[in-house]
C-alpha cells in the first residue's frame, strides 16, 4: 500500500512541478493545487496509514489503550490545508488582477511589461 502512496505521491509532485513550469498561468495556478495536495499525502503517509482509535485518554488511565491515530499528522495536515488553500486564493487574485490589467495570461507576455 505504501509503495501505491508513494508512486501516487511522485506523480503528483511531477505533474505539479510540470504545470507550474508551463506558460499558462491557470497551469500555474492547477499545478499550486496538485503541489498541495502531494505535501498533504506525503504527510499522511509518513504518518502511517493504519487505522486506530481515537486518540483520546481514558479516565482514570494514563495512557491511550490499543493502536491509536496520531494526531500530530493529523494536525499537520489540517495546517497544510488551510495555508495551502491561503496561497491558492491569493494566486488566484494576483493572477486575475494581472491577467486584467496585461490582456493575456502568457507568462512570457507579463514579463515584458513593468
Amino acid at each position: 500500500m505504501t509503495t501505491l502512496m508513494a508512486i501516487l505521491i511522485g506523480c503528483l509532485y511531477a505533474a505539479a512541478i510540470y504545470m507550474m513550469l508551463r506558460r499558462s498561468v491557470v497551469k500555474l495556478v492547477i499545478g499550486l493545487i496538485l503541489l498541495s495536495n502531494a505535501a498533504n499525502l506525503l504527510i499522511f503517509t509518513v504518518a502511517g496509514l493504519e487505522r486506530g482509535v481515537p486518540p483520546l485518554i481514558d479516565k482514570g488511565h494514563e495512557f491511550i489503550a490499543g493502536n491509536a491515530a496520531d494526531p500530530l499528522a493529523q494536525a499537520l495536515i489540517l495546517t497544510a490545508i488551510v495555508i495551502g488553500f491561503g496561497v491558492l486564493a491569493f494566486a488566484v487574485v494576483l493572477i486575475h488582477r494581472a491577467c486584467e490589467v496585461v490582456q493575456t495570461d502568457d507568462m512570457n507576455e507579463m514579463k515584458g511589461t513593468d
